[in-house]
């Protein structure tokens, strides 16, 4: 895919998460892949999402910088919610929070096959916990 074609790509992916369309996945991820470096299935990340979403039904994914490598992509996004349900093992506090994530990805025939994602989680689980 060419950048222009995976700029694109990728902002469709961020609209749709941003959307909670989930059963749009598939025009986004191989069926089989790795996540943060453990293989898995498009099910097993659709069923990660969902639970966030769940949790955090306002999360919100802002990119901010999107740079290409070939058929590899890295994000920069801002990451925002207030959890209504425990998450990440914290009761729901009416606390929000809002982090940065740094995005790692391979696409191979129109879809990810390879998808990393870090966060600082101690400042994540801070900002739940104040």
């Amino acid at each position: 895919m060419s950048e222009n074609a995976l700029r694109d790509f990728y902002v469709r992916y961020i609209e749709a998460l941003n959307a909670h369309e989930f059963d749009r996945m598939n025009e986004f991820i191989n069926d089989t892949t790795t996540l943060n470096g453990e293989p898995g299935t498009r099910d097993d990340v659709i069923a990660v999402l969902k639970g966030d979403a769940a949790a955090v039904p306002d999360f919100h994914w802002e990119l901010k910088d999107l740079l290409f490598d070939g058929d590899r992509l890295a994000a920069r996004l801002v990451n925002t919610g207030t959890p209504v349900k425990e998450w990440l093992g914290v009761a729901p506090t009416g606390a929000s929070f809002e982090i940065e994530e740094y995005a790692i990805y391979q696409v191979r025939d129109g879809r990810f096959v390879h998808m990393t994602a870090l966060h600082d989680a101690d400042e994540l689980l801070s900002q739940l916990t104040g």
